[in-house]
């Protein structure tokens, strides 16, 4: 199995621990406040990540650039959005709905793909996103007519979907405009780069807001810190997958994330499950499976 593919995975298991562990936070802050909270404990793990990278490989990091700037700053900025989103979905569906809805983002990053960098993807890629997008869609069928693809629950997640389809591109956007070092290096620099951004932006909204957010953040630093080092470690695979790999292929491989989901909402949130549930899943795998042939 190629390396891109093992690390999407790992990473994809520590992104649901993160959302599980930020779902638990909304009880005591708002949205924005649980979504500050995986950028900024996640950023001193990050810098102990680059000074290991400095310090052990004979490789200097790479120098910033004006294209790479500009791909942190569009793609920084949507993953606030698609985190305020997604964390919104979760107070309107159950957990695991609410994941799911944001996975529309593996076709809309195939767009964006081709719209901001210029890849496409094979016939056998196109097949598997859509085989595992109905996947998705068959786990998010509503138990009620009500809660369709018309609430606002289901806004909130095709929203977040589109948000994160577009930072995945901007980010592998970013780690490929930086001097061919190595992707595990270009990849670290991006993502350093990427959370002190969106560190300082959403600090400085949460801080001119002064609704004493940023206090209850502080108050909360203990199950923070575990958001922040999950969050941290699912970037970091995350970020290296997309340097190596389209963002398309790396999300659509990532949609595994929902086999995690159900048993985390099953086993955690003892939310009840639906028969249908195994047919997405096995489409999802399917799609996954066809992709990787291609």
């Amino acid at each position: 199995m190629e390396f891109w593919v093992l690390i999407t995975v790992a990473a994809a298991f520590l992104q649901n621990v993160r959302s599980a562990l930020q779902r638990q936070l909304t009880a005591r802050l708002s949205a924005e406040g649980a979504a500050y909270v995986r950028f900024l404990f996640a950023l001193p793990f990050v810098a102990i990540y680059l000074f290991g990278l400095d310090s052990y490989l004979d490789t200097p990091l790479p120098e910033p650039n004006l294209a790479f700037a500009g791909y942190v700053v569009l793609g920084g900025g949507a993953q606030i959005l698609g985190t305020v989103f997604l964390i919104r979905s979760f107070s309107t569906h159950n957990f695991a709905v609410g994941t799911a809805y944001s996975k529309t983002e593996t076709i809309q990053a195939a767009l964006f793909g081709i719209v901001l960098l210029g890849e496409g993807v094979g016939q056998f890629a196109a097949a598997g996103i859509l085989i595992s997008l109905l996947g998705v869609l068959a786990l998010s069928r509503p138990t009620r007519a009500v809660d369709g693809w018309f609430g606002v629950g289901a806004m909130w997640g095709v929203l977040s979907g589109s948000a994160f389809a577009a930072s995945a591109v901007c980010y592998r956007g970013a780690s490929l405009s930086l001097a061919p070092v190595g992707v595990v290096v270009q990849a670290a620099v991006t993502l350093g780069w990427v959370l002190l951004f969106q560190t300082l932006a959403m600090g400085c909204y949460l801080l001119l807001r002064n609704d004493g957010e940023l206090i209850r953040i502080a108050r909360a630093w203990r199950p923070a810190l575990l958001v922040g080092i999950c969050g941290m470690l699912a970037s970091a695979g995350w970020f290296t997958a997309m340097a190596i790999e389209k963002a398309a292929y790396v999300r659509a491989v990532g949609q595994v994330e929902l086999v995690f989901t159900f048993i985390i909402s099953i086993a955690v949130f003892r939310e009840r499950q639906r028969t249908i549930d195994v047919a997405g899943v096995a489409l999802i795998v399917s799609g996954i499976v066809l992709l990787l042939f291609d």
